[in-house]
């Protein structure tokens, strides 16, 4: 699996949120129910700050580490969250070092993989906000292609 380290800017993200843990597949069904009605409901198209294509998905506000609860957000890369339409959640992610891994392999479950590589392996976490970016243009679901972003110090 490859990994670069990359400075990241501040930017803000907005979409569907919710609150899990990585236990007996509760991170999994959470976030694949907020997959299904992000892409159901296309809610994309109700961001119209939104910035590039790509759909993001944000594990932030850890109560310890990748252990504990932590909050998800599925959405989209914004100018700005001070107006958001009604339901969605705006956070802002901060600039920072990141390990930058590419998955291998079929989605979704490459993400699966190397999110289980990472926390069995990963050095240096701050907890702060990670992340998955996802190039979902022209592409089918078995198709995107993802990079993982991991806060380091």
């Amino acid at each position: 699996m490859s990994v670069e380290t990359v400075e990241f800017p501040m930017f803000f993200v907005a979409g569907l949120s919710v609150r899990t843990i990585n236990k007996n597949g509760k991170a999994s069904a959470d976030i694949g129910n907020l997959w299904q009605r992000f892409t159901r409901e296309n809610l994309t198209e109700k961001l119209e700050d939104r910035e590039g294509n790509e759909l993001y998905c944000v594990y932030t506000d850890y109560e310890s580490d990748h252990t504990d609860y932590y909050t998800a957000i599925l959405g989209c890369k914004v100018t700005s969250i001070e107006y958001l339409p009604e339901g969605f959640t705006g956070k802002a992610i901060p600039a920072g070092k990141y390990n930058v891994y590419t998955p291998q392999g079929k989605f979704p479950e490459n993400i699966a993989v190397t999110w289980q590589h990472i926390w069995d392996t990963a050095q240096g976490r701050i907890y702060t906000a990670d992340f998955d970016v996802y190039d979902v243009a022209g592409k089918s679901f078995e198709e995107i292609e993802p990079k993982v972003y991991v806060a380091i110090d």
